[in-house]
């Protein structure tokens, strides 16, 4: 069984900037939770299907976009604000219409053999830092607000993963949202 996860991710300017940050936060406090994944937002849980059902939930990943197309807001997604709790950093993203695209994909692809539901994610955010020793939280919100302008130019691609077992990722599909 294939490993799969839909994700918005960002690309332009705030993406350089969280390459930056995530290289230098990983060289001042070591590796967290987040450097195991690429800069992204979350639009589903995890799910497990037959690798050869990707086809199938690229083509209804790109029919829900093209249904919710015309729908579209400018920006599609909007960074509200940057979050500094003793557990997570990150940036807070809002985008009712992503989460609409969003639960229509998980309510159109098709699968004989997903044994459990898709699930749209309710809180969109984009994770700087989580699971680090409570003792590098400073040092993380200062590299943070050093390094990472939330209104930075940035453009989304809506992408759908494939995680492997190892921890590596193939991109089966990207889908530009501006």
């Amino acid at each position: 069984m294939a490993k799969l996860i839909v994700y918005a991710c960002p690309v332009g300017e705030l993406a350089e900037q969280l390459a930056t940050f995530f290289a230098k936060s990983r060289a001042a406090c070591g590796p967290n939770t987040a450097h195991q994944y690429m800069p992204h937002c979350t639009l589903t849980g995890f799910f497990e299907d037959q690798t050869n059902s990707i086809p199938k939930y690229t083509q209804a990943l790109e029919r829900s976009l093209k249904r919710y197309r015309r729908s579209q807001p400018a920006p599609p997604i909007t960074v509200t604000d940057i979050t500094f709790r003793s557990e997570w950093q990150g940036l807070e993203l809002l985008s009712d219409w992503l989460k609409k695209l969003v639960l229509d994909f998980a309510c159109t692809a098709p699968s004989l053999r997903r044994k459990t539901p898709l699930r749209p994610k309710d809180w969109l955010h984009l994770s700087l830092a989580y699971g680090f020793e409570a003792n590098q939280h400073q040092a993380l919100m200062t590299l943070a607000q050093d390094l990472i302008e939330i209104q930075a130019s940035v453009e989304w691609e809506l992408r759908f993963y494939q995680q492997h077992p190892n921890g590596t990722w193939t991109c089966h599909q990207r889908l530009q949202l501006t």
